[in-house]
């Protein structure tokens, strides 16, 4: 596991946010931006999970305040840069 906590009240930023075009983030500036809320433990397999939430709206079902969870190890890990080659961010979620 990394060493990347965030607190909640965090407010971060997806990768893909890395890759929006300055017109793209007019249109929406809070685009692919994040609340964390808090971490949480499953209870029988003790993996441990990021809950964060929306602060953004678009058009694939993502409105303002929804709520997210994902694994902290995948919520903290690095982008994959042959997937995402053009992403100007080192890890998946950073500090905005």
């Amino acid at each position: 596991m990394t060493n990347r906590t965030f607190k909640a009240g965090d407010i971060v930023r997806h990768f893909k946010r890395s890759m929006l075009t300055e017109e793209e983030l007019k249109e929406n500036p809070t685009a692919y931006l994040y609340e964390v809320v808090g971490y949480a433990k499953h209870t029988e397999t003790k993996e441990e999970f990021v809950v964060y939430k929306s602060l953004y709206s678009n058009s694939d079902g993502v409105f303002v305040g929804n709520l997210y969870i994902r694994p902290r190890e995948m919520f903290e890990s690095k982008v994959d840069i042959v997937k995402y080659p053009k992403s100007k961010q080192t890890y998946r979620f950073e500090l905005f």
